[in-house]
């Protein structure tokens, strides 16, 4: 400890910005109800503060954007491999049931 009261701090604040005096750092660009701009510190490198964010630029990768299509993908019931499997099952039904009825079983 040093015997200055409000001594300046060293090392990295939350989020990536650097220590110092917040009036001069940039401010978010994000408009408000009101239309005046939102007066929130930038974050470090970006036009948007912690709040606004920014909208999100989607992926970029081929994996990423393949989860990403997969993203609304619950169970496959309704998917084409499963619709003609089921097709495929009623079909065999109704032939089973038909053979079945001509042979006098039902």
């Amino acid at each position: 400890m040093t015997d200055k009261p409000h001594e300046q701090r060293s090392g990295w604040l939350m989020h990536g910005n650097k220590p110092g005096d917040p009036q001069t750092a940039p401010r978010c660009g994000a408009k408000t109800r009101r239309g005046t701009s939102c007066q929130a510190p930038a974050m470090r490198g970006k036009k948007r503060c912690r709040l606004h964010g920014g909208k999100s630029t989607g992926p970029k990768t081929v994996a990423g954007k393949v989860r990403s299509s997969q993203n609304a993908f619950k169970h496959g019931r309704r998917s084409i491999k499963a619709e003609e499997d089921r097709k495929k099952l009623w079909a065999d039904l109704r032939a089973v049931t038909y053979s079945m009825k001509d042979k006098g079983y039902l």
